[in-house]
């Protein structure tokens, strides 16, 4: 049994590669990760290091592949850790970065960007999701901040919990076209655009784009370099 750790775009492109040719099992962390998968052998749920491992065991798993988000890095390490403990192969997918020019702001971490943003002023569109609404209007001050998020209950808790104004929240699944994002930073009058390196699947490439088309400042929050394979299509004729 192969163990696929999803809910990314690119387990539903794996998925349709294999093409039931192998037996496998998909979790995703959150009801999300629907949105990009639909398949029957899905399971949503958190799991810790010892919750993986217990995983393997009872599923009799014989590989694991590592498709979670390029910022999932927990979740990679603790899955890692327990293939290896129960000598099962791991392959880790690791998208392929953005490209980026010498007008991107580029912070090695979440804090690097936040003591960045404490010396900014104006608007400030934040497309890095809702985990980390709280730190970011800590330091908001007189700024305005607007968050897209993805249109789910626990993304829109977050702002309810930390006052974010309905008028500063864009609900909205993406990635999203150059004229798409254009459109919407152009709307909301961004000076500042903070987005993650999430690769050419994740649009950040787009988001760039459209950030030099309307002279807008992308500030990009880089990620940890990982060992892996770039290429689905690589991965799919080492389990096949």
């Amino acid at each position: 049994m192969i163990w696929i750790i999803g809910g990314t775009c690119e387990t539903r492109e794996l998925v349709k590669r294999l093409n039931g040719r192998k037996d496998y099992i998909i979790t995703a962390a959150t009801e999300d990760g629907k949105q990009f998968i639909d398949s029957q052998n899905l399971l949503i749920g958190r799991m810790d290091y010892h919750e993986m491992v217990k995983f393997i065991q009872e599923n009799q798993i014989k590989l694991v592949i590592d498709l979670s988000h390029p910022y999932a890095v927990l979740v990679s390490k603790n899955a890692q850790r327990a293939a290896s403990s129960q000598n099962v192969k791991y392959i880790r997918y690791v998208r392929p970065q953005a490209v980026f020019t010498d007008c991107v702001i580029y912070k090695k971490s979440l804090d690097e960007c936040i003591e960045y943003l404490k010396s900014v002023s104006g608007t400030v569109f934040f497309t890095t999701g809702s985990k980390n609404i709280g730190r970011f209007e800590k330091i908001k001050g007189n700024n305005r901040f607007v968050y897209r998020i993805l249109p789910s209950i626990p993304g829109i808790e977050e702002c309810k919990k930390y006052n974010v104004l309905i008028k500063d929240v864009v609900a909205m699944l993406g990635p999203f076209s150059v004229e798409l994002n254009r459109a919407m930073f152009k709307e909301y009058d961004a000076d500042y655009v903070i987005m993650k390196d999430s690769g050419i699947e994740g649009g950040t490439n787009e988001k760039i784009k459209a950030c030099i088309n309307l002279g807008i400042v992308p500030v990009v929050i880089g990620r940890e370099k990982e060992e892996g394979i770039e290429d689905l299509d690589e991965i799919v004729e080492l389990i096949c």
